[in-house]
């Protein structure tokens, strides 16, 4: 599968495991909709760029953890955005596919 859109990453959520066509950046977005922030945080934890840090920073976004999230969106020289949660994991899937 080919993925070019949000629908397509959507769809490939079905499977059991990212498509392999994925960026490390894309595997962990794509565990994050698969619900498992763990795989997701352990793919990206190690990986030291302005893009690895902004996923980590949504990933403590995502867990309540603002101060860390906080940290992690100064690395990524951004702000943590005014949208929910569900609409900055589409903006970085979007952003990262």
């Amino acid at each position: 599968m080919k993925i070019e859109t949000l629908a397509d990453f959507k769809s490939s959520l079905s499977g059991d495991v990212p498509p392999e066509q994925l960026s490390v950046y894309g595997k962990a977005l794509w565990w994050m909709g698969k619900g498992n922030w763990k795989r997701s945080h352990d793919l990206i934890q190690n990986v030291n760029d302005r893009r690895a840090a902004q996923i980590h920073a949504y990933l403590h976004r995502f867990e309540g953890d603002l101060s860390n999230a906080q940290y992690w969106y100064s690395k990524a020289n951004t702000s943590m955005p005014d949208t929910t949660i569900d609409q900055e994991w589409e903006s970085l899937v979007i952003q990262f596919i």
